[in-house]
């Protein structure tokens, strides 16, 4: 299946977690909203100054070398008298301006001496003035539900007054690896042996996108022990991913074992690396519906790429998120040449180089888990692309991807 449909299947499937908490504003960041959000009073709640200088009546300034008597002094947090003709107020960023002022002098256009000040300008009505509701007008909506809750949503929540948000409930995932070869760090490698670094990787990953995450860790090459794993974390998660076991060999026990538990609605994508790719739904028992299910490939770098391509759209989905979750690429210059394409759709590990174009890491193995530490982001190459330097291709930053 190409890439693209087989992304639109997963979002097509993608159904929302039940369940709405409600949560501290300090504690939201990476949460998705539930309810829109409404703003319920003016931001700025009244007219303030942008600098810090002097409020005045633009007609007392015409001149532009007008001098005036220091009538108050308001600083930010106060509220200050009505200026009268022919005076002006020292005021600070951020402060309230007083009845009867139309204009701010920044300081540095004024010359002040005692009581006085001269204004070596001709401001204009308005000028260094920010206006109420400027930013925001009470009752307007300012984060719609279906919104992922980033460091600049939770200070526009506080910025009017919210101190607690609803939220959808984390979603909970369960996660086993597959492969009697398999090792912890740690323990010494017999003959054979390789150390588990998808179980680090795939962790990092749904860690940093907000998952409760159930690990059952290494699971032994059969099919009862796989079918076995596969119920029991159906029972109490919506989202079960594995890692390995979804080829074709005879050890590989994911593609029956899922089919004997509930159903595969998808096998095998036309992607470079991580051809097999599992998606479909396992039976909870009683009636209580289905948990989805992830198979990425037993190849780290495979594992890594299928998760950013298709497992964090698919997670955004059921987690609420409304807007964009599909990967978004960059017009970058290629400082290389790919004379041989595959016939899958590629995604080739680079980094921008100090030139602003793109650097190739030479081994594109999908073993090579150095070219992911290396490399800035992915090119998205279609299938039978030869690239020749200085040609503009699709490039997806790992910093749009992993968060």
């Amino acid at each position: 299946m190409p890439v693209r449909a087989a992304l639109d299947v997963l979002l097509a499937a993608a159904r929302v977690v039940d369940g709405v908490e409600e949560v501290d504003t300090l504690a939201a960041n990476g949460r998705v909203l539930a309810v829109d959000q409404v703003s319920g009073l003016n931001v700025p709640s009244a007219d303030n100054t942008q600098m810090d200088g002097y409020a005045v009546r633009s007609v007392d300034c015409a001149s532009g070398a007008a001098t005036l008597r220091i009538a108050q002094r308001i600083p930010a947090g106060t509220v200050g008298r009505p200026l009268e003709p022919g005076t002006a107020a020292r005021i600070f960023t951020g402060a309230l301006i007083p009845a009867g002022a139309d204009a701010v002098v920044m300081q540095e256009q004024c010359e002040a001496s005692g009581d006085q000040v001269t204004v070596k300008h001709a401001p204009q009505p308005g000028e260094w003035i920010r206006r109420a509701g400027e930013d925001i007008v009470a009752g307007a909506v300012i984060l719609p539900a279906g919104t992922r809750l980033r460091s600049q949503e939770l200070g526009l929540a506080s910025s009017v007054g919210l101190a607690r948000l609803p939220v959808r409930r984390r979603l909970r995932v369960a996660v086993f690896f597959t492969g009697d070869e398999l090792a912890m760090p740690g323990e010494a490698l017999k003959p054979g042996a390789i150390y588990n670094s998808n179980r680090f990787t795939l962790r990092g990953l749904l860690e940093n996108l907000g998952c409760d995450i159930a690990d059952y860790g290494i699971v032994p090459d059969s099919l009862q022990a796989t079918r076995d794993t596969l119920r029991a974390a159906a029972a109490q998660h919506d989202l079960i991913i594995t890692s390995g076991g979804v080829s074709v060999g005879e050890e590989d026990h994911i593609k029956p074992a899922v089919e004997a538990e509930g159903r595969l609605n998808m096998w095998q994508i036309a992607v470079k690396p991580g051809k097999p790719l599992a998606f479909g739904e396992v039976r909870r028992d009683e009636g209580n519906g289905n948990a989805f299910f992830l198979g990425l490939p037993g190849n780290p770098v495979s594992s890594f790429i299928t998760f950013l391509l298709f497992v964090r759209p698919f997670l955004l989905r059921l987690q609420g998120v409304t807007g964009a979750v599909e990967p978004r690429a960059l017009p970058l210059r290629a400082d290389f040449d790919w004379p041989k394409p595959d016939r899958r759709n590629e995604f080739l590990r680079a980094r921008i180089n100090d030139a602003g174009g793109l650097d190739l890491f030479p081994n594109q193995g999908s073993g090579v888990l150095t070219s992911t530490v290396w490399a800035d982001g992915l090119i998205d190459n279609p299938p039978g692309q030869a690239i020749a330097r200085g040609d503009i291709v699709r490039f997806i930053p790992f910093s749009a991807l992993q968060y």
